[in-house]
């Protein structure tokens, strides 16, 4: 029996381009993120080691003892080309200077992008790294497919620079930029919670079918979504009807991790929670050893690491399975919020002539 359709990736569709901080994590400020379809390929290369081969004669000549260690992946190779000198995607891949104008007036000034300059001799042009996601078409039989028409292909640590010759000729000057792709457990779910398999960012690259692609747009955009977790609150509870929704993240020190909601999730001291789909190192059946405000704690002998800051994924969820309180009725309850993804051209952040690399765009362009 066939576990799946076959379908052929063909066609890109778009990218999108999300900063890192120097943990790795994704940033999700004004300008941190880049979407467009004005690309012309995305390549990639698995990069192997070669195990080392070991082979000892006897004193006949004959061979007695050969073996070859595994050859090992230890990164891949990319390169991105792009349709078009886009200063904003390059200053976000490969750093330098974003150079603007206003095109306005003085009055109500723009400060429109129209150029970049290249990073300065001995500067560092990647920076911290980015996360790279390209969605190419599915198709089967000739045609899209008709139920997850999309593939996702996530590589969650890229740094890249430019590449090739710059020629200014009759003809279209080639937009490359090159680098290496390693894995990135803190890209977890994405930047918009819809990567499904957030154990896979710890490897070079992934692939999965999907359902949605980022089409038609092309600029900055900040990527949020509101749909949050299912967990259990208690019935009797005030606000029981306004259940706390999940925040963006969650830290672990020592032995210690800390889950923190947007409200009080109405989680006492004692009470046992099983917690799923936020991480490995956070995964499990737990006693809640503190819970102030909107934090709640236990300890697991899992943890091996301190995690500073954790981006917990919109399937995250945190159930209680035995109250510590008198009564022990508790309500499912599931995001009563406006739900979905937004996204927004960072048009109303006021443009700062101070900074030399300033990634705010100011404009009108309504996505929605």
């Amino acid at each position: 029996m066939a576990t799946q359709e076959y379908a052929a990736s063909i066609q890109g569709v778009s990218i999108r381009v999300t900063r890192l901080d120097a943990a790795g994590n994704l940033l999700g400020g004004d300008g941190d993120s880049y979407t467009t379809s004005a690309f012309m390929r995305v390549s990639f290369t698995p990069e192997y080691e070669e195990g080392d081969e070991i082979t000892e004669k006897g004193a006949n000549g004959v061979v007695c003892v050969t073996y070859k260690a595994p050859d090992t992946l230890k990164r891949i190779t990319m390169e991105l080309a792009i349709c078009e000198p886009d200063p904003e995607l390059t200053a976000l891949i490969s750093g330098g200077l974003l150079l603007r104008k206003n095109l306005n007036t003085s009055a109500d000034p723009d400060h429109k992008s129209i150029g970049w300059a290249a990073p300065g001799v001995g500067d560092d042009p990647a920076g911290n790294g980015v996360a790279l996601e390209v969605w190419s078409h599915a198709v089967k039989d000739g045609k899209k497919a008709s139920v997850l028409p999309y593939f996702h292909w996530v590589f969650p640590f890229v740094k890249m620079r430019q590449s090739g010759d710059r020629v200014i000729e009759n003809g279209l000057m080639a937009n490359t930029f090159e680098g290496y792709g390693l894995g990135n457990a803190a890209f977890q779910a994405g930047p918009d919670g819809r990567w499904e398999f957030p154990v896979a960012a710890e490897r070079p690259y992934a692939y999965a079918r999907a359902s949605w692609a980022p089409t038609g747009l092309n600029g900055f955009y900040t990527w949020t979504d509101e749909t949050g977790p299912v967990y259990l609150t208690s019935a009797t509870a005030a606000n029981a009807s306004t259940p706390a929704l999940a925040n963006v993240s969650a830290t672990l020190s020592g032995t210690t991790a800390t889950l923190e909601f947007n409200g009080d999730p109405n989680i006492e001291v004692g009470d046992s929670i099983k917690v799923e789909n936020i991480g490995s190192p956070f995964n499990g059946t737990f006693t809640v050893a503190g819970a102030t405000g909107n934090n709640v704690t236990y300890s697991s002998s899992s943890i091996t690491a301190d995690i500073s800051s954790y981006s917990v994924p919109r399937a995250a969820k945190v159930t209680v399975v035995n109250s510590s309180s008198e009564d022990p009725s508790y309500t499912q309850v599931t995001d009563l919020g406006a739900g979905g993804s937004t996204f927004n051209v960072p048009g109303n952040v006021d443009f700062n002539a101070d900074n030399a690399i300033d990634n705010i765009i100011a404009s009108d362009e309504n996505p929605s």
